[in-house]
């Protein structure tokens, strides 16, 4: 018979557990941040996979495949969103052989070592003018999941697109969002994809953007999620707190309304540019920091949105570099969190030595609108992101602040709490297991 173990191996191997734990739990699966690519700058990938790794991003998106950052992120259990050209759509549309060699070259070789979650099938082709695309977008994503199930990998790997803002026709209040009847036909084959496959519906809110078409002070602080009035919907009698919020559930009420109330929404992309141009209102450092900071403190509050409360949505922040050679506005090439010689930006927590606390930004209220001080313009004006173009509407100057003088992230502040907190864990269940054996 074998002996037992004694008390001391048992006790180490228990702290062993214990470490995993924590760590597991301080793994952040729901931040991620894409990653461009549109630059001739950009660091070698085994250094940019260990940036991921001292970071508690949890996810990765890819506009394409890179066969580098792939490989690099190999067994760090990173998420990894990949995806196809819209050029390649008719193809994959057509023939399921195509469909079937595209997951042998992309995904097989890489798999499961390099965790790979998402197939996204182009990007915003609902955008573009080309109608025949929109209507092959369909037929691509049923012919890339018959292929991944043909590999065995059906259901450990989810075949998606990403969506503009614009998919919305209305979104003022946020409970009355509805989708454009325009595209109500290509959805509801996109959703009825997405419910039968448990695949997301992705989309690509931008504050920012919003901000540019109403720039006023309340609505910079609405967007930044600084203390403001807030601004109430009156068919819920919530009263939002932040543009991010009211985006977000505008999209959630538009699927309700098509009766896909059960289909995961993902934030594929959102952030904001620390620099711009001359007409580009509000690109500074200073919001950018404010922005992101403020939201990575909000996903980790837990609290969600007031429709989808107690949880947070996967957010993939726009973007874990700048491109410096992006075509469009000068802010365009601005949106990086780090740069290229892996220092930050700018610090809004990431760091997994470094992460604020869990809870910062205001929550939303729960108030009757007539309490509620009135507020112009729209509220979750649908937009495009900053991979296709900035909207064309250009505000009075006369009302523009150039920069937020009250901007601020309370997501760096406090850095150590939760590896005190962590780490208190430990001591205390280590030494009450320990006391028992």
């Amino acid at each position: 018979m074998a002996s037992l173990p004694s008390t001391t191996t048992t006790s180490f191997f228990l702290l062993l557990l214990l470490l995993n734990t924590a760590a597991v739990v301080r793994s952040q699966s729901y931040i991620g941040v894409n990653y461009g690519v549109t630059a001739d700058n950009l660091p070698p990938p085994s250094a940019t996979a260990k940036l991921l790794q001292s970071t508690s991003i949890g996810k990765v998106r890819m506009y394409g495949v890179d066969a580098g950052i792939i490989k690099a992120l190999a067994n760090t259990g990173i998420g990894i969103t990949i995806g196809t050209s819209n050029s390649d759509i008719p193809a994959l549309a057509a023939d399921l052989n195509f469909a079937k060699g595209w997951i042998s070259s992309n995904v097989s070789p890489y798999y499961p070592a390099s965790k790979i979650i998402i197939i996204n099938v182009g990007n915003e082709v609902l955008y573009y003018p080309d109608e025949n695309l929109k209507t092959q977008l369909l037929p691509a994503m049923q012919n890339l999941q018959n292929a991944l199930e043909a590999a065995s990998l059906g259901g450990k790997i989810k075949v998606s697109t990403v969506h503009p803002m614009s998919v919305l026709g209305q979104s003022e209040p946020p409970s009355a969002g509805r989708f454009d009847p325009k595209y109500e036909a290509l959805l509801k084959g996109f959703l009825e994809f997405n419910k039968a496959t448990a695949s997301p519906f992705m989309i690509n809110p931008y504050p920012y953007f919003a901000y540019q078409s109403d720039p006023r002070p309340d609505t910079l602080a609405f967007c930044l999620f600084e203390p403001n009035a807030g601004r109430p919907d009156s068919g819920t009698n919530v009263k939002y707190m932040n543009m991010f919020d009211a985006q977000v559930d505008a999209v959630r009420s538009a699927l309700n309304a098509m009766a896909f109330p059960d289909v995961e929404i993902v934030v594929a992309e959102t952030g904001w540019p620390y620099k711009g141009g001359d007409t580009e209102h509000g690109a500074t450092i200073e919001n950018a920091k404010a922005y992101n900071g403020n939201l990575v403190a909000h996903l980790r509050s837990m609290v969600g949105t007031p429709l989808m409360p107690g949880k947070s949505i996967d957010t993939y922040l726009f973007a874990l570099y700048d491109e410096d050679l992006k075509p469009g506005a000068g802010s365009e090439r601005f949106f990086g969190i780090y740069k290229t010689d892996l220092t930050s930006i700018y610090d809004i927590g990431l760091s997994k030595t470094g992460q604020g606390p869990l809870a910062t930004a205001p929550a939303p209220a729960l108030s009757p609108p007539a309490d509620a001080p009135t507020t112009g313009g729209a509220t979750t004006l649908p937009t495009n992101s900053s991979t296709t173009t900035t909207p064309t509407t250009t505000p009075p100057n006369s009302t523009i602040p150039q920069y937020s003088p009250t901007a601020r992230v309370n997501a760096s502040k406090n850095t150590g709490s939760l590896n005190t907190i962590a780490i208190s864990f430990i001591v205390v269940v280590f030494l009450a297991v320990t006391s028992m054996l």
